[in-house]
């Protein structure tokens, strides 16, 4: 077809030139070669456009997407999905909540013993930031859903199941056999014993969740119901984050995984607790140095002013002063003067005189101030005590 279009091409430029030699006579060389170099610019820039329309293969869409097959989480991310994930809120920004879920791992390992009468071990497998629409997505089916209330924090939460350890709970609860191979999962709907016993573990999780909790902020969660089908576990918007902790519960040859997934708007809360980096750090109020501070405070030493009078003069009648000139003071000779620290008024008093020294009698209490916190009257009472 280029060929075609180059012959056509050449067929034009041929009729042109023959139409120009009638009109103006035999085309000169220089103007054969503008209009053959015309000519030249459009097969030129078709054949750069041609090179320019190159299809991208499928490794090169990926990476601009910033989607990566053989990546899991949600580091290294690129392109628009990284651009997308930004808005996620990364669960590194609260450290308090792997304190928290490192106490539920001890915690939940001592009660599904008790549970189970078997030797149970939990590990927590991870924390990470996820969409709540895509993890509803990614959740491998069967599967059983727990919905469940945070009372104290107004918001719901979600606890998943997954068959492998549906399956080793309820023959350990009805004394299976212990199987070596892989436990074979059914695709047929959980039955009411299934899901009864499932939720009684479910119910020990959420206790030792609250006491997990309970050192960071009291918190009661409440069993709501059981769910199989996940887009009927629906408790926030599908593009909302949420913290999702993967808890590993093994049983010698069985075991399985439990999810809990918390979304951001049902922790909000607390947030300022689990921003802390370590339990019971203070932010702004320390009990321990409010009272070293008032305690060096009570031992500072300080300067007083007993203050007679003060008048603001302008500053032309100041410079204007000569020697003997006389300033009328305003004030009677019975009057009260003021006790000052720097510029802040402590309380009023007598002028007198004791023995050779010009003395003050405190006329009234001291007047205390209003940011005075509780820790520096106990400093003044231990340390009065201690006296």
């Amino acid at each position: 077809m280029a060929g075609e279009q180059k012959q056509t091409d050449e067929d034009i430029a041929a009729e042109w030139e023959a139409a120009m030699a009638e009109q103006v006579g035999p085309v000169s060389g220089e103007m054969a070669a503008g209009w053959a170099a015309m000519l030249e610019e459009p097969q030129e820039q078709a054949g750069g456009a041609k090179g320019a329309d190159r299809v991208l293969n499928q490794d090169e869409v990926d990476g601009l997407l910033g989607f990566d097959p053989n990546e899991l989480g949600l580091a290294g991310k690129s392109g628009i999905r990284a651009i997308i994930d930004s808005a996620l809120v990364s669960y590194e920004r609260l450290p308090m909540l792997e304190i928290v879920f490192d106490r539920l791992v001890r915690l939940l390992t001592t009660s599904l013993r008790n549970f189970t009468s078997d030797a149970v071990e939990v590990s927590l497998d991870g924390i990470k930031s996820v969409r709540f629409g895509d993890y509803l997505d990614s959740i491998p089916l069967p599967a059983i859903l727990s919905v469940f209330k945070a009372e104290e924090w107004d918001g719901f939460g979600l606890a998943m199941v997954d068959s492998a350890l549906t399956y080793s709970i309820i023959d350990v609860l009805l004394g299976g056999r212990r199987s070596v191979g892989k436990v074979k999962v059914e695709g047929r709907p959980y039955t009411t014993i299934e899901t009864s016993l499932v939720q009684r573990m479910i119910e020990v999780v959420l206790e030792d969740a609250e006491l997990a909790f309970r050192p960071v902020s009291p918190v009661t969660f409440n069993f709501d119901r059981l769910e199989t089908n996940p887009k009927f576990a629906a408790i926030t918007r599908p593009a909302n984050a949420a913290i999702l902790v993967k808890l590993r519960v093994d049983m010698e040859e069985r075991g399985g995984v439990i999810e809990m997934l918390l979304p951001y708007a049902t922790i909000e809360p607390i947030r300022d607790v689990l921003m802390q980096m370590f339990m019971g750090e203070k932010f702004g109020r320390d009990a321990t140095w409010e009272g070293h501070l008032a305690t060096e405070i009570w031992s500072a030493k300080t300067e007083v002013q007993a203050v007679l009078f003060d008048k603001k003069l302008p500053l032309k009648r100041i410079l204007d002063l000569d020697v003997g000139d006389t300033l009328m003071l305003d004030i009677r000779p019975d009057a009260l003067v003021e006790i000052r620290c720097g510029e802040e008024t402590l309380t009023t008093a007598r002028m007198g005189r004791s023995g050779e020294r010009v003395a003050v009698k405190v006329a009234q209490p001291l007047r205390r101030s209003r940011t005075t916190l509780a820790a520096f009257e106990a400093a003044g009472e231990s340390r009065k005590e201690a006296s």
